[in-house]
């Protein structure tokens, strides 16, 4: 009879447990609670290493989705992804240049995004809520893209997944792409966990803000307002870098999206706020114009920008030689990630780097100074960059985290090891590919510019880091025997701006003209194992989960991963849920004890 005088003691802590448990679930972060980042699921599936996944797409009129699809208008699709079917998804187009042109070029070899939650906002594949499937446009390598992303998240700088994918439409060939995690909600999830901030892909929009940042895009347009041949001449090829300013105003951005501090009007940055892939209230848009204005140089950096994050971004960024982005002259191709007012970078879209957009100097490229960073304006026109120089701390960081990266990833031959078991992996799908860009020799005179590039690029960092080469644009102009030499380096080897989609390439066209797929290549014709001992074999259905290695990744830069403990907001409420319960059939059992 002791334990009913107690019972409303007993129901009174459960409901004040419950009721704690709640207010951390709503209010933890402000508590100084932080969310756990997850593992959701696909990370081991569709991008586990070491091999080529499959991915069916099925649709009722794929020809007639491939005349509509500079539209950019999402239709309804199936996937078969390693031999598991996801019913519902919506797929379209995807691009900036890499759309128009290979329209232009009457190729029908598009970039796609899937979104698994399109129709359905629950749906997904094991986690994931976008995937672009990228078509390897004016990348000779096959692998700039890839290879960008494994460093990035090499060094502990947040990147997408990514993975090769051999890509069939309704069970036909089409070729080898590769697949993206999309940076969007999956994404901030797995790298922050659910409890995020705010994501945004700045983008002017007369530069292909569109659908995807990619709709409305003109080439022709932009070829008439900003005609190449009106740039400055490069230097000649050892007399040091390329000037800055190839644009007017230094470079094609509005001021927005080069995280410029205009005032504190939010109509003022439409180019950002605009472009957000996260819900924002009033109180976002303040608190991201305030990390802008401390950005400009108003405030202590650190409470506006992870100063770690940031640097190892731009480290790699730079070593790879990226014009086509936000130190670039169109000022574009990244995701900007604010958490608190503190404000990182994400990277996006490498498949014109090491040199490939607008330029022929390999000298240029290679020599790239660490120390004036931006190729299309000048340092102060990117805050984002400019603010690292204004401190000689920071600007120590910078080149200490330079030196690792070099010596853990470049000098430890890690790079030359992945470039090499790569090549060798997607090699026989190259081989097989009915609609590819480049042909077999092309793509292995591609790999093999591309160790170059990055064997010579190393030297010269090392160098810059060491006071044996300038690091400044305006030192290199002074002194320009003291770069690397690039004789017989051509970038276009790797592809550039321009290249693919021409005719011929292995893409075969039917009486009208248009790209049609060859037959499924001969599965006798693609070797079970290649060099290195790396698994490519497409995966069977009752395979379960792909495994893979990692290529040799050093310790002591781990491929970046938050797979915590999946400690999310809605275990907190399930929990809380569970225990309530408990205790509300725990009063019950007592009262009717009773």
């Amino acid at each position: 009879m002791s334990t009913h005088k107690h019972i409303d003691r007993v129901c009174a802590a459960v409901l004040a447990l419950t009721l704690i448990l709640t207010v951390l679930f709503i209010q933890g972060k402000s508590l100084g609670l932080e969310a756990a980042p997850s593992a959701l699921g696909y990370e081991e599936r569709l991008f586990a290493a070491g091999q080529v996944h499959t991915i069916d797409l099925r649709m009722e009129d794929w020809e007639g989705f491939l005349e509509t699809c500079t539209n950019e208008e999402y239709q309804l699709c199936s996937l078969t992804i390693d031999g598991e079917a996801v019913e519902s998804a919506a797929i379209r187009a995807k691009g900036n240049t890499s759309l128009t042109s290979v329209a232009a070029y009457g190729n029908d070899r598009y970039s796609f995004k899937v979104e698994f939650d399109h129709y359905d906002g629950a749906g997904a594949y094991h986690g994931l809520d976008k995937l672009s499937l990228n078509n390897l446009i004016q990348d000779n390598t096959c692998m700039k893209d890839f290879l960008v992303y494994r460093l990035m998240a090499a060094f502990g700088a947040a990147a997408p997944l990514c993975s090769y994918v051999w890509l069939t439409v309704n069970g036909e060939p089409w070729g080898l792409y590769l697949a993206v995690e999309g940076i969007e909600d999956a994404f901030l999830e797995r790298n922050y966990g659910s409890a995020g901030g705010n994501l945004y892909k700045p983008d002017s929009m007369s530069f292909g803000g569109g659908r995807g940042n990619g709709g409305g895009f003109d080439m022709e347009a932009l070829t008439e307002d900003f005609a190449f041949s009106d740039m400055p001449e490069r230097p000649a090829e050892g007399e040091g870098r390329r000037q800055n300013g190839g644009f007017p105003g230094g470079g094609m951005g509005s001021s927005d999206v080069k995280l410029q501090y205009v005032d504190d009007d939010p109509d003022s940055y439409p180019n950002i706020f605009d472009n957000a892939k996260t819900a924002l209230t009033d109180a976002d848009k303040a608190r991201l114009i305030a990390a802008l204005k401390i950005l400009g140089g108003e405030g202590n950096i650190e409470d506006a920008v992870d100063v770690e994050q940031v640097i190892r971004y731009l480290v790699v960024h730079g070593f790879v030689c990226n014009g086509d982005s936000y130190t670039g002259s169109m000022v574009h191709n990244y995701y900007l990630y604010e958490e608190g007012g503190v404000l990182s970078m994400l990277p996006w879209d490498y498949n014109l780097a090491f040199g490939g957009f607008q330029t022929a100097d390999a000298s240029g490229a290679v020599n790239e100074p660490i120390d004036t960073p931006v190729t299309g304006g000048s340092l102060e026109d990117r805050p984002m960059a400019a603010w690292i120089f204004r401190s000689e701390e920071h600007t120590a960081l910078y080149h200490q985290y330079y030196s690792e990266f070099l010596s853990s990833l470049l000098e430890s031959g890690w790079c030359d090891a992945l470039i090499d078991e790569t090549a060798a992996m997607i090699a026989p799908y190259i081989a097989e590919d009915p609609t590819k860009f480049c042909t077999e020799e092309e793509f292995e005179t591609g790999v093999a510019a591309l160790k170059d590039f990055c064997t010579r690029r190393t030297q010269s960092v090392r160098g810059q880091l060491d006071g044996s080469i300038p690091s400044t644009t305006q030192g290199q102009s002074e002194n320009p025997s003291a770069l690397v030499d690039c004789a017989g380096l051509d970038l276009s080897d790797m592809g550039a701006m321009g290249m693919g989609g021409g005719p011929g390439g292995g893409f075969t066209r039917d009486a009208s003209g248009r790209g049609k797929p060859s037959e499924l290549p001969a599965e006798e014709n693609i070797p079970a194992m290649m060099p290195g001992e790396t698994d490519f074999s497409p995966p069977q259905e009752d395979a379960g989960r792909p495994s893979g290695n990692t290529g040799r990744m050093p310790e002591q830069f781990p491929e970046f991963s938050a797979s915590g403990g999946g400690n999310d907001g809605m275990t907190s409420l399930l929990l809380s849920a569970g225990v309530l319960a408990a205790g509300l059939l725990f009063a019950a059992a007592f009262r009717r004890r009773r």
